[in-house]
């Protein structure tokens, strides 16, 4: 009785009245789904006053049995992603396709096409050209399974502003070494500067295209990270793992996996993705150190074949 008569006084606050005075008509105002709604709280009033629950603090999914949208939206982002497993040394590492990315770094004509500056200044690129048909199919393994793409692209404003004070290394060693902002006629017949933005020599090889939802960073420095938008862009993607291809492996690789370790991102460089003319016909190359340097100290060595399995197997 004490049930019954809390009930009632429950309704008359609300001005509604009990299921047992609702005739046709007044059913039909509210609409079956209200009626229902009634009659469910009714029910669940009465198994929960026992405990000395208010109805009005009752949930929707106590009273009614239904499942709150809010819990399984929670309960399905902290589900958790499938592992991969990327043989890789110095050992076995564990990645999730959601928080990994591919850097492709400088896989551009300026470095890896004839005709560009490293052509010209009479570097052999034989190496960086290899490296193009492993890194293509990483590019398809991962856009298959949704990992993020990002490109770096080494190229200097039209002024050199972003070349560095007078005397500096980066400014000295670009101009004198390799004619950096020179016009040149491109081997498709446009007219080019040498690693200035947005013209021939800074264009990614045709073969790496970059597609409509990879990101493509400028850097003017050999690290990606320097005075650049990655770390931001990295971030905002919650991007924790990433596999570097690219060249060169000793330079701009290895300058750019260096400061990811440093902002603990976890690197792993594929070997026969990447290139380094320095040292290249030495009996160990500066390739060889760079490789050694980033298994034992800066993060993980693996290579084409074990990515694009490790991702197929997904």
């Amino acid at each position: 009785m004490k049930c019954i008569s809390l009930w009632a006084r429950h309704l008359r606050e609300r001005s509604i009245r009990p299921r047992w005075c609702l005739d046709n008509n007044t059913r039909s105002i509210y609409g079956s789904s209200i009626y229902a709604l009634h009659r469910a709280r009714r029910s669940a009033y009465g198994r929960k006053c026992s405990a000395g629950r208010s109805l009005s603090t009752m949930n929707r999914s106590e009273v009614t049995g239904a499942s709150d949208d809010r819990p399984k939206q929670e309960s399905a982002a902290k589900t958790p992603r499938r592992a991969i497993a990327l043989e890789a040394k110095p050992g076995v590492l564990s990645i999730e396709a959601a928080t990994t990315a591919v850097v492709v770094v400088d896989m551009q004509n300026d470095f890896g096409t004839n005709g560009g500056m490293f052509d010209r200044a009479g570097n052999d690129i034989t190496m960086i050209q290899r490296a193009i048909g492993p890194t293509a199919k990483v590019l398809a393994s991962a856009r298959r399974a949704g990992v993020k793409i990002v490109y770096l692209k080494m190229g200097f404003r039209p002024d050199l502003s972003d070349l560095g004070a007078s005397d500096s290394v980066n400014r000295v060693r670009h101009l004198e070494g390799f004619k950096v902002g020179q016009t040149i006629r491109a081997p498709d017949g446009r007219e080019s500067r040498i690693l200035i933005r947005d013209h021939w020599g800074t264009d990614i090889v045709p073969e790496l295209k970059p597609q409509p939802d990879d990101v493509v960073v400028y850097k003017h420095r050999f690290s990606g990270f320097y005075e650049t938008e990655l770390d931001a862009t990295l971030k905002r993607l919650e991007v924790k793992h990433l596999i570097f291809t690219g060249c060169t492996t000793s330079v701009c690789v290895e300058s750019t996996i260096r400061d990811a370790m440093f902002r603990d991102y976890l690197p792993v460089l594929l070997a026969d993705c990447t290139g380094e003319p320095i040292g290249y016909h030495f009996p160990r190359s500066n390739y060889d150190a760079s490789l050694l340097a980033i298994e034992t100290s800066l993060g993980w060595v693996s290579g084409s074949e074990e990515f694009v399995e490790a991702l197929e197997g997904v």
